[in-house]
């Protein structure tokens, strides 16, 4: 008989409690459903009791945030997290950020499946799931504090995005250049990185790069515009993204 993993759900909402329940039960025989909660209170004390392997957690409870429950808990939580959410923005990028997964309701039963699968393979590999530290880190922060899990062949790695000069596409790959002359390479192309940075100061000047606005050291009109960044690279500017820019840079400089 094939192993089950313990689930638990926290969502405020009865039907959206309801679909996921059925969801895990018609798509995920791999899970055993402990519980479900509708507060953050509540889901704390349950959790605490049950001690499910993977949690599901609604981002918008009222009142109170699927946050707000990590925070509440042991930290780094022992168990694997999914957060759900109809859509946040702010919310979406902080955990992109940190490379925790998430779910977008209506919730899509191969991207369930997807997590799920995800989460078994890090309870079966006993990892702790540190993207969870590093997002409680981000999100009581100021924002030029924060940092960004970059997942590498080595490993995971948390760079203060304060630290990235610029990045660079390569492929399927990006290469982040950081202060101290140090380059980082991941496995993600760099139009994943475009909506995630954008709220740090972060622009894409060209198909091949985007820049710390603040790292910026001089724009140059000269053969159709081009910058150069604090490490004295020059970077191209494509045509249509030069007057938002230079409308960026004036707002930088009041």
């Amino acid at each position: 008989m094939p192993m089950k993993y313990t689930a638990f759900i926290a969502d405020d909402e009865v039907r959206s409690r309801e679909l996921l329940q059925n969801l895990l039960e018609e798509f995920c025989p791999q899970l055993s459903l402990l519980g479900s909660a509708a507060s953050v209170d509540e889901a704390v004390r349950s959790i605490h009791q049950l001690q499910p392997q993977i949690l599901f957690l609604d981002i918008e409870m009222h009142p109170g945030t699927g946050f707000d429950i990590l925070q509440k808990l042991a930290v780094p939580s022992p168990s694997q997290v999914i957060f759900t959410t109809a859509y946040d923005q702010y919310a979406i990028r902080a955990l992109r950020i940190s490379a925790i997964d998430y779910l977008l309701k209506p919730i899509d039963v191969q991207e369930l499946q997807l997590a799920v699968q995800k989460a078994i393979h890090q309870i079966n590999s006993k990892h702790p799931q540190q993207q969870l530290r590093h997002l409680l880190q981000n999100l009581v922060r100021q924002q030029q504090d924060h940092t960004i899990s970059l997942s590498t062949a080595e490993g995971l790695e948390f760079v203060p995005i304060a630290s990235i000069i610029h990045l660079e596409a390569n492929g399927a790959y990006t290469i982040f250049h950081l202060k101290e002359g140090r380059k980082i390479m991941v496995s993600r192309n760099l139009k994943e990185y475009e909506s995630m940075l954008a709220d740090h100061g972060f622009f894409r000047v060209h198909n091949s790069w985007m820049v710390n606005l603040k790292e910026v050291k001089r724009y140059l009109r000269t053969d159709g515009g081009y910058l150069v960044m604090n490490d004295d690279t020059t970077i191209t500017i494509s045509p249509r993204k030069k007057d938002e820019l230079l409308q960026l840079l004036a707002d930088r400089a009041l």
